[in-house]
């Protein structure tokens, strides 16, 4: 996509304030969202976890059919503002389920929205230069969390006035006007005919990208979901008004690190960026298990979102670089399809080993497949 420089930064000027919006829709829920399941619709911690899971197996399996479908139809437009309208009308279905079985088919209409994602990065990754790249990802993840952070002072300051099922609803509105906002900024160049796309196969994958995949899968069947974390912190003894401030220093870190650890990667490389984000990683699943007082669960949260800041943006970024350049949203989608399945057994597995074999199993399970993952990383090849 060859584009002008007024251009470039109308397109990264919309998809950040879109995506600013979209996620003070997301995070009104997110600091609530395990309370609401288990507390109020009485599930249990696998229930939560399959939920949870299925949500990111789903994500993935979104984000490769969009990658796939958008580059064979040379479209990135219409995945994008439709992915932002699943999320909007998601959000109604969770207000009005009575038991944790009814937000099985809302949890996939939300999931899926997350069909926008591929399709945007491969417009950032083609509009943006090799010294731009790390910036722009990390831009959008840290706008990304400071949305998260504008949700939850949302949620925090009218969760008593209005209770889960009135905050719901209110999480609709962002993500309409994100819609909106890409069907009204966002300009596609018409192309003078559709080429052949064969699709991405095994073929177009090599060995070093193989080996990208194959470690990243590993760090993500132990990276389960964050509510794990919140439900750990309740059980702590934090009150549970407090629980969605947890999740607020947790996004605010992830916020304010995201920028500074993209442009870091665009200086130093990419993988000693990742390096950093396993060994914070590690941090949080041993401040979890030796957390003795309240401060230090809440430190353990701040180093959650920093490791969130060093890795979801330059992860994306490295696949970006290394794929071929003619299947970069198939393999961007690729990529988060296999993450995002992985997603499904490791909070699955995260609950019966917390429901079995007590809270503190799922972080030990975790902390073995994080350092086999870093210890693989060194062998990948950057561009």
């Amino acid at each position: 996509m060859e584009a002008t420089e007024s251009e470039q930064k109308k397109t990264m000027r919309t998809f950040a304030i879109a995506s600013f919006l979209n996620d003070i829709g997301s995070d009104i829920i997110y600091p609530i969202w395990p309370l609401f399941v288990t507390q109020i619709l009485k599930a249990n911690m696998a229930a939560l976890g399959f939920l949870d899971g299925l949500g990111e197996a789903l994500v993935s399996l979104s984000q490769a059919a969009s990658g796939y479908i958008s580059d064979r139809l040379k479209k990135r437009k219409i995945f994008i503002w439709t992915g932002y309208l699943c999320g909007s009308v998601s959000r109604l279905g969770y207000a009005i389920s009575s038991i944790w079985q009814h937000l099985i088919p809302f949890r996939v209409l939300d999931r899926l929205g997350k069909i926008r994602s591929t399709p945007r990065d491969a417009i950032v990754a083609d509009i943006s230069t090799d010294t731009t790249r790390g910036r722009n990802f990390g831009l959008l993840r840290a706008v990304d969390n400071l949305g998260a952070v504008f949700g939850i002072v949302i949620c925090i300051a009218f969760f008593n006035l209005l209770g889960y099922r009135h905050l719901f609803a209110l999480a609709t509105i962002p993500s309409l006007v994100s819609a909106v906002l890409i069907l009204a900024n966002i300009k596609e160049k018409k192309t003078a005919g559709l080429k052949i796309y064969k699709g991405l196969s095994l073929k177009n994958i090599d060995k070093n990208l193989r080996l990208y995949i194959f470690l990243n899968s590993l760090f993500a069947l132990g990276a389960f979901s964050y509510s794990f974390l919140l439900i750990y912190a309740k059980d702590f003894g934090f009150k549970v008004t407090f629980v969605p401030v947890l999740y607020l220093i947790y996004s605010a870190s992830a916020s304010l690190f995201s920028l500074p650890f993209g442009k870091l990667s665009d200086k130093i490389g990419r993988k000693p960026v990742l390096i950093f984000a396993f060994l914070f990683w590690i941090g949080v699943g041993l401040g979890m298990i030796f957390s003795r007082s309240h401060v230090l669960l809440v430190l353990t949260f701040v180093l959650f979102g920093i490791h969130k800041a060093a890795l979801d943006p330059v992860q994306r970024t490295l696949v970006s670089e290394i794929c071929p350049i003619t299947y970069r949203a198939s393999c961007l989608g690729a990529f988060q399809m296999i993450i995002g399945l992985c997603a499904l057994p490791a909070s699955l597995i995260a609950g019966i080993l917390w429901d079995n074999f007590g809270k503190f199993a799922p972080f030990y399970f975790s902390l073995v497949l994080t350092a086999i993952a870093a210890l693989l990383l060194p062998f990948v090849k950057e561009k």
